[in-house]
């Protein structure tokens, strides 16, 4: 365990006495959405129903004590292909990893996309192996101790979703415009090649086309890939402050229901609210792991860059202020 980590735990005893491939970027949305649900009357039951049904709590003996309203928080957000047919080769990896920090004092979100090829220590098992085998070997429970391990921060929530509410999400917002870098096609959704295809330039996708520009590689990086999620992160949370129609919120919160996990109570959802309220005033900030591509035994992997990887460390830290809550511990 990692002194940060020890030093959290310290900290929060102390106290006592004291988001087939990828989808999940939108799961923050997901979440400011349930909580906008509280201004209408309509629409209050249905969000706290449907969190009802999402909520799966994870034991965790680390865990930090858990603030009802966001101030200073952190969410895991695990994109999993648990289809019918990735079923029977056994368990899930996760396919896509986004950690989002919050601070409420500047309606500030950080976004840190993880590649799923990064060669990682993963605790419990004591192996380096890909972050993505964390999820196949533990669940939840051990992804979010592999990430906490990997960036010295603690992760308070999680929330877990499949590809299918990605794209109903985005087709329940009447698509999202975006900018391709270039013109590609892609497999879709059930898995049929070169089914979808996105010419160059600015383009309004629907729900398929959107996961077709989250998923591809096919001329470029993982690297490249979480750049045009996160651009799909911005989409969607610009299109999801500007909607009026309860249609459009209703539509978000059932795919929402069939398609998600979490440890977040509804209460806690609706603590998000005013990040919603802020809109464009908001200030996102997307991040990136660098590396090189390195291959061990024949197998590929991602090698991260150690001493960029201790300045993305301390910039979660810092935004999340828990650099001087372990200071003071240690001290």
């Amino acid at each position: 365990m990692s002194i940060n980590r020890q030093s959290y735990i310290q900290t929060q005893k102390k106290k006592k006495r004291r988001l087939k491939r990828w989808v999940w970027l939108v799961a923050p949305i997901l979440i400011l959405l349930l909580g906008a649900g509280v201004y209408a009357g309509t629409l209050y039951k249905k969000a706290e129903s449907v969190m009802n049904k999402s909520y799966k709590p994870i034991e965790r003996e680390t865990a930090r004590v858990k603030p009802l309203t966001i101030d200073k928080t952190s969410i895991l957000f695990i994109g999993v292909d648990d289809s019918d047919k990735r079923k029977k080769n056994g368990p899930a990896r996760s396919d896509a990893l986004m950690l989002a920090t919050f601070n409420k004092a500047d309606k500030s979100v950080k976004l840190l996309s993880i590649p799923r090829d990064s060669y990682v220590h993963i605790p419990e098992k004591d192996i380096y192996t890909k972050i993505n085998h964390a999820h196949a070997y533990g669940g939840v429970k051990l992804t979010l101790e592999t990430v906490e391990e990997l960036l010295d921060v603690p992760v308070d929530y999680y929330v877990k979703m499949n590809f299918n509410a990605f794209i109903d999400v985005v087709n329940a917002l009447d698509g999202i415009t975006v900018d391709v870098p270039y013109t590609f096609s892609e497999q879709d959704s059930k898995d049929r090649a070169k089914a979808i295809t996105l010419e160059k330039g600015e383009q309004h996708l629907d729900g398929e086309q959107a996961l077709a520009f989250a998923r591809t590689r096919k001329k470029d990086s993982d690297i490249q890939r979480g750049e045009r999620q996160q651009q799909i992160m911005k989409a969607v949370i610009s299109k999801a402050a500007s909607v009026k129609s309860l249609g459009n919120y209703t539509g978000v919160m059932e795919a929402v229901g069939k398609n998600m996990e979490t440890d977040l109570t509804f209460d806690q959802m609706k603590s998000f609210l005013g990040y919603l309220q802020a809109g464009n005033n908001l200030n996102i900030e997307t991040l990136s792991l660098a590396g090189e591509d390195s291959y061990i035994n024949r197998v590929y992997y991602y090698q991260l860059d150690q001493t960029k990887l201790e300045e993305t460390k301390k910039v979660l830290q810092d935004h999340l202020h828990v650099t001087s809550e372990t200071a003071e511990v240690a001290n």
